[in-house]
């Protein structure tokens, strides 16, 4: 039944969905509003369960040349699991230091470990860019961001 690598992939792309659909359904729902928060949740959830549902039915056979890209060699699987742990400390530590200093030190560190050597822009975009997207979302945008450890 499972042939294809993209029918074992929709498989378990229309559990997610599935599983966030019922998540998007506990959402509580505001009276006073004609497009709820749950609005763009559900859309998605459901986009998400058509198109695993499409891409079980598609047509398309593995050729030899898409299997080779498929493998991942052993050293970007070890880059590809930093990274994922640079996000999860970052996910860990948002609300605890803030939007500001998490966001600056994983760009920073982010960066230096993939290989960017130019420490000075780094250091700059790390600093500059949080800041930026703090003042754009607490002032112009009226949403809160976790201020952490800043007096701001």
């Amino acid at each position: 039944m499972l042939k294809t690598l993209n029918q074992r992939i929709s498989i378990v792309l229309f559990i997610i969905a599935v599983g966030y659909l019922v998540l998007t359904f506990q959402l509580p729902s505001y009276g006073y509003t004609s497009v709820d928060a749950d609005v763009i949740p559900m859309v998605l959830g459901w986009l998400l369960a058509v198109l695993a549902v499409c891409l079980f039915f598609s047509k398309d056979s593995e050729t030899e040349e898409q299997k080779a890209r498929r493998d991942i060699p052993k050293k970007d699987l070890g880059v590809l699991i930093a990274v994922f742990a640079f996000i999860f400390v970052y996910i860990m530590f948002l609300e605890l230091l803030g939007f500001v200093v998490v966001t600056g030190l994983f760009i920073f560190f982010c960066s230096w470990f993939l290989g960017y050597r130019k420490h000075i822009t780094n250091l700059i975009v790390s600093i500059l860019f949080p800041l930026l997207m703090y003042i754009t979302f607490t002032e112009l945008l009226k949403i809160n961001l976790p201020q952490g450890i800043l007096p701001f």
